[in-house]
């Protein structure tokens, strides 16, 4: 076998399709929020740090689709559901990159999130690590899940014993770091050992932070350029860390050797077409920062919302209580097997209204395959329906979809009943899209789901949780969204 061929390189420089160029529809023009100023465009509408914030105030209004202009590029949203439903049939169109998202490129390159579509690398990789992903294989990482969160709890029961709170978003993005590279690479941070950040997560997270405001850096008048080009040396250079990092997980593993039951050592060792070729060696260190990135940072975020949450609905956190005594039984250490986790269905209901409310990855952009008519049945607010060519991008704007008063009644009411199987039913299909859409929506959806519920029943199981009554939800957004400052009491529950 050998390591990869030239065809499967990235197929760009980062600056071979520059983020600012905007995102097309030059023969449109879209509701707006009102004060767009010349130059600036809509950027003054709120806090400039939280775009996804101010972007539900602003449209909440403004229809099926708006616009937002910025520096001179406009970038359309979508939240009609009819709309939306358009868009998500992968035969007309597919998934293109946003500016944050193509900036990550810089980093990660053709891994899975920030691959196109047609490069030869996002094919091979998908279609290899789907088994890794599926539902029979989270049978393998389900005593690896189960392990990881008791090291949390072993830190959380000192909190309760020494009568402290916890910082709840820093302790989960440990234990979900933990948990996918131990799960997927044979490797361990060892997160628990101390209550300090790992360098990984800080370093990556300046990363995801000058990703996501690169573009508008680049669009400033005169400056921009410059600006974009000095700050992109800085954050590659901190990215060394990342990269030395990685190769030493993959030298590990390969020294190792070993079955390839987890995910790393299937890139290393399963060939990925019929001439017995494997992904080329920088494309597997992409994947594994892709697949670490991806499969903590957007559960940990979940899985706080999903406290913040509890701590606030007694009577959810009540129901959740009684399922989980019901399902596990009285003693508190207990957790579920793995043929229990699917029969938490109200925990799971809890952890979907949380992803309604806060879909950790808040949108996906798609383009048409060929120039067609989107919204002409009406659904996109123009008779006639709109004209869209492939240079033209959407972004499904998923909070606001979420928040459809003609789909979700009460729309800001936390109610995981929303989740029941008749109302699910009733639902249009692509009303509810937290993990993206299609062949490009998110391969660990089954992994995150069943880590979610491993750590929320043994948790609930075990503590008490009090929050602070004077926390205001503070959420802070770098492509994706976490809960900031939110603390917890904890107190050990007794077995009854």
């Amino acid at each position: 076998m050998t390591r990869g061929r030239p065809r499967h390189a990235a197929r760009d420089t980062l600056l071979e399709h520059p983020p600012g160029r905007g995102m097309g529809w030059a023969d449109h023009t879209f509701p707006h929020p009102p004060g767009r100023r010349p130059v600036l465009g809509d950027v003054m509408n709120g806090n400039p740090l939280t775009p996804v914030q101010n972007m539900l105030v602003a449209g909440a209004d403004l229809g099926p689709i708006f616009e937002m202009l910025a520096f001179g590029r406009k970038f359309v949203f979508a939240t009609g559901v009819d709309l939306v439903t358009e868009l998500c049939d992968d035969q007309r169109f597919t998934k293109t990159l946003a500016p944050g998202v193509h900036d990550l490129r810089m980093f990660v390159r053709d891994g899975l999130f920030t691959a196109y579509t047609d490069e030869p690398n996002w094919r091979l990789a998908h279609d290899l690590l789907m088994p890794a992903f599926a539902k029979p294989a989270m049978r393998r990482y389900h005593d690896i899940m189960d392990a990881a969160t008791d090291e949390l709890i072993a830190v959380w029961e000192e909190s309760a014993s020494a009568g402290r709170v916890v910082d709840v978003s820093p302790w989960l993005t440990k234990l979900t770091l933990e948990t996918i590279s131990r799960s997927g690479f044979s490797h361990t941070f060892d997160s628990f050992d101390t209550a300090r950040v790992d360098p990984f997560v800080t370093t990556f997270v300046s990363s995801m932070s000058h990703a996501a405001g690169r573009s508008n850096v680049a669009s400033l008048p005169l400056v921009g350029h410059h600006l974009a080009r000095r700050r992109d040396d800085k954050a590659l250079a901190r990215h060394r860390y990342i990269e030395d990092l990685l190769a030493r997980i993959v030298a590990e593993r390969e020294s190792r050797g070993g079955p390839d039951e987890d995910i790393l050592g299937r890139m290393l060792h399963v060939p990925v077409d019929d001439e017995g070729h494997l992904l080329d060696a920088a494309n597997v260190r992409h994947q594994v920062l892709t697949l670490l990135v991806a499969g903590h940072e957007t559960t940990s975020g979940a899985l706080s919302f999903a406290l913040y949450h509890l701590a606030r609905e007694p009577e959810v956190l009540a129901r959740v209580r009684a399922e989980l005594d019901e399902v596990l039984g009285d003693d508190p250490h207990t957790g579920p097997t793995f043929e229990q986790v699917p029969k938490l269905r109200y925990l799971r209901r809890v952890f979907d209204e949380t992803l309604r409310l806060w879909p950790t990855a808040p949108g996906f952009a798609r383009s048409p395959r060929e120039t067609t008519v989107v919204g002409a049945d009406g659904s996109a607010g123009v008779p006639g329906g709109l004209r869209m060519t492939p240079q033209d991008s959407a972004l499904v704007f998923i909070p606001l979809l979420h928040r459809d008063p003609q789909v979700w009644p009460d729309p800001e009411v936390f109610d995981p009943d929303r989740f029941l199987p008749e109302h699910n039913r009733a639902r249009p299909a692509h009303a509810y899209k937290p993990f993206g859409t299609g062949e490009r929506s998110c391969i660990g959806r089954q992994f995150a789901l069943h880590e979610a519920m491993i750590v929320l029943a043994k948790l609930l199981h075990r503590f008490d949780i009090t929050a602070d009554p004077g926390y205001e939800l503070t959420i802070t957004e770098r492509l994706t969204l976490m809960p900031v400052g939110f603390r917890l009491g904890l107190t050990r529950r007794g077995a009854r």
